[in-house]
């Protein structure tokens, strides 16, 4: 059963957790994986999809609204639980989109079960170890300032800036709860799951990888190296693009996106 919040927002129970869900436009189904910070689904760029395709946000256990209970401990709990929603969902024949944090869940999806998603796009994914058990494949964002971490995200970092205090209390409460929930889930091992890297060679849709050229967090070569994995995975680069590409190169990665989801749909 689901219980109406506010407009295209409901709480689904799954489980015995409170899954927040938005919903967005009309058409086939695209399901949008966000970034940790929660800004993707601020961005133009879901406007732009909803013109295309119903787009459903799921917020992670511990994100937005979404209830975390303690048996869930790693992204690859959460990745069951979101193949529970999209069974409960109904979803079918779904595009799936993740950015950042939610790439690396998206990724933890696909190597499950593919049976309700069509294709796959992975925006500057955390999730796999590339290097050897010393190489710092990501940067350890928590030991860096948050004007180092800022200039590390973007190409130009400013486009970072947020003004907090003009936030309400109740949005800046949820920004705090997802700073609480990301380290929980990728404070050791840092960043990866350990077993996803032998893992994506069972994904088996069509797989777009998209990069930041300016990540200064993981870079290009971390993305090639991933998308080295997924069976016939294009590998896509943002110029002046960061962490968060679509961000701050909405028009280029919704050329890549856009023409990646035409191919995909003529070749089905």
């Amino acid at each position: 059963m689901a219980e109406k919040s506010s407009g295209n927002v409901e709480i689904l129970k799954i489980q015995d957790i409170d899954l927040e869900v938005e919903r967005r436009g009309a058409g086939p189904p695209l399901v949008l994986l966000d970034d940790e910070e929660g800004l993707t689904r601020e961005s133009p760029v879901v406007d732009q999809l909803a013109k295309s395709f119903e787009v459903i946000i799921p917020s992670m256990p511990g994100f937005g609204r979404s209830s975390r209970p303690n048996w869930i401990e790693t992204m690859d709990d959460i990745a069951y639980l979101m193949l529970d929603f999209l069974d409960q969902a109904g979803v079918e024949d779904a595009t799936l989109v993740g950015f950042s944090l939610g790439g690396w869940l998206a990724a933890e999806i696909a190597t499950k079960n593919v049976s309700r998603i069509a294709r796959l796009a992975l925006v500057d994914p955390y999730g796999i170890k590339v290097g050897g058990p010393w190489d710092r494949d990501i940067q350890d964002i928590w030991f860096l300032t948050k004007e180092e971490v800022q200039a590390l995200k973007y190409a130009d970092a400013k486009n970072g800036d947020i003004d907090y205090p003009a936030m309400p209390d109740e949005k800046l409460e949820i920004i705090a709860r997802n700073r609480e929930s990301f380290a929980r889930f990728c404070w050791q091992p840092y960043m990866h799951n350990p077993k996803l890297k032998r893992r994506l060679h069972r994904i088996s849709v069509p797989t777009l990888v998209i990069w930041g050229a300016a990540d200064g967090v993981i870079t290009t070569d971390y993305g090639k190296a991933y998308a080295d994995e997924i069976p016939g995975a294009r590998f896509e680069v943002i110029e002046n693009g960061g962490h968060f590409p679509h961000l701050e190169q909405p028009e280029h990665f919704m050329e890549v996106l856009g023409g990646f989801l035409a191919d995909a749909q003529k070749a089905a």
